[in-house]
């Protein structure tokens, strides 16, 4: 089932030569939205642990990609928790 929604929203979009500027600006939102969603619970339920490595997070996602960001806040997590 998976695989028939993923392939079925490319094929939809793929029809478009452009993507209209709201469809886009959906599109590039999403991440955050997806992002925020599963951290906001974690935040909120979780001590000031999870608050410092969700700020850490922040931080480094502001000038590094996706994969050292995950990376390094789950080492000051992992970290943080150990203490």
């Amino acid at each position: 089932m998976t695989i028939l929604t993923r392939s079925g929203g490319y094929l939809l979009l793929s029809r478009f030569t452009r993507l209209p500027p709201r469809v886009d600006a959906a599109l590039e939102a999403v991440p955050a939205a997806v992002m925020t969603t599963l951290f906001a619970p974690a935040i909120l339920s979780g001590g000031w642990r999870e608050a410092v490595a969700m700020g850490v997070a922040v931080l480094v996602a502001l000038r590094l990609g996706p994969t050292a960001t995950l990376v390094i806040c789950v080492t000051v997590l992992v970290t943080l928790r150990s203490l």
